[in-house]
């Protein structure tokens, strides 16, 4: 997935304005002719702006290139990123000086999209015109449709999913709980052998995300933004919730580890029962290079976990459009969905309803089977509007950071 990061991208309020009173830059044609885009993107090159920060994904990349020069006649340029806010900043520039554009396609979620979208530097609508986007799960995984409660307005192509996961040798732990009052039982049946990573820590913060959602009245607020007044009184609950569990926690809740990293290290070591991550294969990965036991569990809260999607969208100012939905639309195909998924390639999960596939892409798709693989599967509650985040992380340090 995307990584998760938190930098924000500071905006040019006047330019903002400006693009605000015209339409989205480059739309794509209504109702236009699918064969008549593959015809067009014969020959294209699509600059692909992508994260390059994993070798794995790096080599599926590398894969998808040479599936659409052999299928379409488009060479896939992966333009390597260490910041997805790079490929935001260059087409900003580029959109307002009327240059060429240097981008086809980028790879975004969550601030990077809200800040193009807002900023009209987007091409489409064009997601929901996609062949293949009739085999997308927006019931079961309704982050293809809202990415970090921000509405994708067909702006951006879901890509892949993350989703807040747990995991346990289950020789340790037969039953997993599965949701946080079972997660409060189990810390006080076991003192000392729970915990999480203290926020700013991003999965720390997930984790309180998590208890915010499982905990508050009306979890319908989330997706909206929210005053320091009323977040305190939507989050009593949660804090209610904490203070119970934290007496229950490794070194009664007085030191928290530093990282999931630590947290993962700690359950390899025996000192703590469970670990957290935001990439669902990451338990079986582990297990396959040894740092965790083939006895490993996985499973995610059965109302649901926190979770997002990452997508892939087109600049306004793309010379290639055409060769950009093309490719996109691959990348929505069951076959490269698949390989996309396998442990031994990436191990992203499928953004893919696998009920609505041909018997024979179905068969592609390998998941559940290897040791540590999630054998809970929960949908995906959708991130917390952007402006919860800080208000948690504040009120945490208050009230537990000393």
């Amino acid at each position: 997935m995307e990584k998760p990061r938190r930098m924000s991208i500071p905006t040019r309020r006047g330019f903002v304005q400006l693009l605000a009173t015209l339409p989205f830059l480059g739309a794509a044609r209504a109702g236009q002719d699918w064969d008549a885009v593959v015809a067009e993107a014969r020959g294209q090159t699509v600059y692909f702006n992508a994260w390059a920060g994993s070798p794995q994904i790096n080599a599926y990349i590398a894969w998808a290139g040479e599936e659409l020069q052999e299928r379409y006649g488009i060479t896939l340029q992966h333009v390597k990123l260490a910041d997805t806010a790079e490929a935001v900043r260059r087409v900003r520039d580029e959109v307002a000086a009327e240059s060429p554009g240097s981008a086809d396609l980028i790879w975004i979620n969550g601030e990077n999209f809200r800040v193009m979208k807002e900023e009209r530097l987007l091409f489409g609508p064009f997601a929901e015109d996609l062949p293949n986007f009739t085999l997308v799960d927006t019931v079961g995984k309704p982050t293809t449709l809202v990415d970090f409660a921000e509405a994708t307005d067909g702006l951006e192509s879901p890509w892949g999913m993350a989703q807040l996961t747990f995991f346990a040798d289950g020789a340790k732990l037969a039953e997993p709980p599965l949701s946080m009052p079972e997660l409060l039982a189990l810390a006080r049946n076991t003192p000392g052998r729970v915990s999480y990573p203290a926020p700013p820590d991003f999965h720390g913060v997930t984790f309180l995300k998590q208890a915010l959602g499982e905990t508050m009245a009306n979890r319908a607020l989330l997706g909206a933004a929210i005053s320091k007044a009323d977040f305190l009184a939507a989050a009593e609950p949660l804090f209610d919730f904490l203070d119970q569990l934290h007496p229950h926690l490794w070194r009664e809740g007085k030191q928290f580890p530093q990282s999931q990293a630590q947290v993962t290290q700690m359950v390899a070591d025996g000192e703590l029962l469970i670990g957290l991550t935001f990439t669902p294969n990451e338990p079986a990965n582990l297990v396959a290079n040894g740092t965790l036991p083939a006895s490993t569990i996985a499973w995610q809260n059965r109302g649901g976990s926190i979770g997002n999607t990452h997508f892939v969208a087109i600049p306004a100012n793309a010379r290639a459009k055409a060769a950009a939905q093309v490719a996109a639309n691959f990348l929505l195909s069951p076959a490269a969905q698949a390989r996309k998924a396998d442990l031994a390639v990436w191990g992203d999960p499928t953004v893919l309803d696998l009920t609505r596939l041909a018997a024979a892409d179905r068969a592609l798709f390998k998941g559940g089977e290897a040791p540590g693989a999630v054998s809970f599967p929960a949908p995906a509650i959708p991130e917390p509007h952007g402006s919860w985040v800080p208000l948690i992380e504040a009120a945490w340090l208050e009230r537990y950071g000393a």
